[in-house]
């Protein structure tokens, strides 16, 4: 399976402010990259606080096939009102036993599979996905998921698009969070675009870990 994280960020390196918002500093150009490419996965994985943060997914205009939607949710708590429920979507959502019951208990059928994992191991989860026939994935963030399969040497490219803005702050989300990876990841630049005043870099990741 392959992995490419998509994530826009400041020139100082933050994804949000510190209040967790959306991001609205990204161009339509940003937006348009963005859609392209996920026209080449089978899906797309973010969490829970992404998809709260925006309250919608992006999708492929004029377009009946989507990349399936996949959510990671520990405690499975997302509202069933935000918008992202009636898109025209497929979602999944990877969550934990005790999330699992939310939406088990409520009958509510807004996703179309849950995939259980108490410890949500990574490598578990993604030979799962796999065997359902996910050979492709797109990871969008927020930073604490990029950073946990960073962590495991999962991620084998990274697009990141660098925005002329600054916000700041010490708590404002990066796009790799956490408590720091266990050794630094080293990148290959394949390519670095400039469309108006922003940046598009693509990477490799080197010793990404295969499976």
């Amino acid at each position: 399976m392959k992995l490419t994280a998509i994530l826009a960020m400041t020139a100082d390196g933050k994804i949000s402010d510190r209040h967790k918002t959306r991001a609205t500093f990204t161009s339509l150009a940003d937006k348009q990259h963005l859609r392209e490419l996920i026209t080449q996965f089978d899906a797309i994985l973010f969490g829970a606080g992404t998809l709260r943060a925006y309250g919608t997914t992006i999708t492929i205009p004029n377009s009946q096939w989507q990349p399936i939607n996949i959510v990671i949710s520990y405690s499975g708590e997302i509202s069933p009102q935000l918008p992202f429920f009636t898109q025209p979507v497929s979602r999944w959502l990877i969550t934990t036993t005790t999330g699992a019951e939310i939406w088990q208990n409520e009958q509510i059928t807004a996703f179309e599979r849950l995939i259980i994992n108490d410890e949500i191991q990574w490598l578990a989860i993604l030979t799962q996905l796999h065997q359902l026939g996910i050979t492709k994935l797109g990871v969008l963030g927020g930073g604490e998921l990029v950073a946990s399969l960073l962590a495991l040497g999962l991620i084998d490219e990274f697009w990141l698009t660098i925005c002329p803005i600054m916000l700041g702050g010490k708590d404002s989300p990066t796009p790799v969070d956490g408590l720091g990876l266990p050794s630094p990841q080293l990148l290959e630049l394949l390519s670095v675009n400039q469309v108006g005043q922003e940046l598009f870099l693509h990477y490799k990741c080197i010793n990404n870990l295969c499976f």
